[in-house]
């Protein structure tokens, strides 16, 4: 891959995540969560993102055969807007549609967690273009495969902390046997904690993990920045070690967000494969396009690069500094967070 390749990439990246605070604000996603009680009993929380000081102007609306199929009026709650109610839904949900109004006139999504049965929790994400669905009676294998597969894809592609981790890699690991190898360690280090975490065998704290997965960005952009001066370092020596190491990390805030979505009690060996796969798929085709288009780079500037070397090098020595201060920055806010 080019210098200047690298470059672009690093500043795409550094934009998309540092974005305007009003339009966070826009697209901060909402939750809403339907727990079974039994007896045909619900309780539902809901919680509405906040935009400019008022709820954003959505509501979750239960099935038709709840007797309480919307909530009472929302307190802030510092992050977003949020209420909670109980509900009988005679015959359960299962047929019953749920939507959340006024979704098809924004930006932002809303995840929907929900219980046919106690313990038995199943995730949906709504959006603009499908601002309703109707609650399976039972999901099959395939449902949940599908479901989850796309989860996973979704949240490593969403997961700008995990992409710049994997952006530095290569970065840093010229050889790509080398980088075939760490993120086959990294792939499968984080298969461990993900799967450890989205059971409940291994809770850490959520703060702290984002930080530390901050932490680890700026290592990496440190070596590349270190790269060349004198012996071979650590993680150019043995990287698949160090990408080992870090893939327990950033598994385990794969797994904290699976755990928050939940998994199907009749199939939860299924759902981790599924949504592990999916992770791997969106780390994978993310890998293919920065390379492509390094590649294409390559093709289409070579000139430029041939005349401007002083200008490229100034860039390509920018560009770890540009990885390693977005992941302070993290870093800090998320210390802030504990």
């Amino acid at each position: 891959m080019t210098r200047l390749a690298y470059a672009l990439f690093a500043l795409v990246l550094a934009a998309v995540a540092l974005p305007s605070q009003g339009l966070t604000h826009a697209l901060q996603p909402g939750y809403l969560e339907v727990q079974a009680l039994g007896d045909d009993d619900y309780r539902a929380f809901w919680r509405r993102p906040d935009v400019q000081g008022r709820p954003m102007e959505i509501d979750a609306l239960l099935p038709e055969a709840c007797t309480l199929r919307r909530g009472p009026e929302p307190r802030f709650d510092g992050a977003g807007w949020v209420t909670q109610w109980i509900t009988a839904c005679p015959g359960g949900l299962a047929g019953g549609e749920i939507r959340i109004e006024g979704l098809e006139a924004t930006r932002t999504d809303v995840l929907v967690r929900y219980e046919i049965a106690p313990g038995q929790g199943e995730a949906q994400r709504l959006t603009a273009k499908e601002p309703a669905f109707a609650v399976p009676r039972a999901p099959g294998a395939r449902e949940v495969l599908v479901s989850y597969f796309g989860l996973g894809v979704e949240h490593i592609l969403e997961g700008l902390d995990h992409l710049l981790f994997v952006f530095a890699l290569l970065l840093l690991i010229r050889d790509r046997w080398r980088l075939l190898g760490a993120v086959t360690a990294f792939t499968v280090a984080h298969s461990f904690t993900l799967a450890a975490a989205a059971l409940g065998w291994l809770i850490v704290p959520g703060p702290p993990v984002e930080a530390i997965i901050a932490l680890s960005i700026m290592f990496l952009a440190a070596e590349v920045l270190k790269r060349g001066d004198g012996p071979a370092r650590l993680s150019e020596r043995f990287p698949w070690m160090v990408c080992f190491g870090f893939g327990l990390l950033h598994g385990l805030g794969f797994g904290s967000a699976l755990l928050e979505i939940g998994l199907p009690q009749q199939e939860i060996w299924l759902a981790l494969l599924a949504f592990n796969l999916g992770v791997e798929a969106g780390q994978i085709l993310f890998i293919l396009v920065v390379l492509s288009v390094g590649w294409l780079l390559a093709r289409i500037l070579p000139v430029l690069l041939d005349k401007a070397t002083l200008i490229g090098a100034t860039i390509t020595r920018a560009v770890p500094y540009a990885v390693g201060g977005l992941a302070a920055f993290w870093f800090v806010e998320r210390l802030a967070a504990f």
